[in-house]
């Protein structure tokens, strides 16, 4: 079983930056991956970032390229999301989520999901 809390949400002017934390279990076998899914409303939920956990490797939507930055921590088994220069169209539910394989930027791949952490940025 893994459990993934997210935090670090809120409200922030655009141009702005928040930082979100995902608190979850050891990577098992070092071959997992941590991903950031972002759901706006009336929009499908989308790939944001993601990060394999051993070699540190990194991958991420066009839209936050240049950004946002994913990191890890391996002593605290967090991932982080560092947000900066936010815009309205960041708005969204960022979701942290789970794979026990070396995935990228597919939904499907990924096995737990956080409840998700609402971040809102105004113009």
């Amino acid at each position: 079983q893994v459990q993934l809390v997210e935090s670090g949400g809120g409200l922030v002017q655009a141009g702005g930056s928040l930082n979100l934390s995902c608190a979850a279990s050891v990577c098992t076998f070092n071959r997992c991956t941590m991903g950031w899914f972002r759901q706006a409303p009336g929009k499908e939920r989308e790939f944001v970032a993601a990060i394999r956990w051993t070699d540190g490797s990194t991958v991420y939507a066009d839209s936050v390229k240049g950004r946002f930055t994913i990191s890890r921590d391996n002593a605290k088994n967090t991932v982080y999301l560092q947000m900066d220069s936010l815009k309205p169209e960041d708005t969204a539910v960022y979701y942290c989520a789970w794979s026990p394989r070396w995935v990228e930027k597919r939904e499907l791949d990924y096995s737990y999901w956080g409840q998700g952490t609402q971040v809102t940025v105004s113009s």
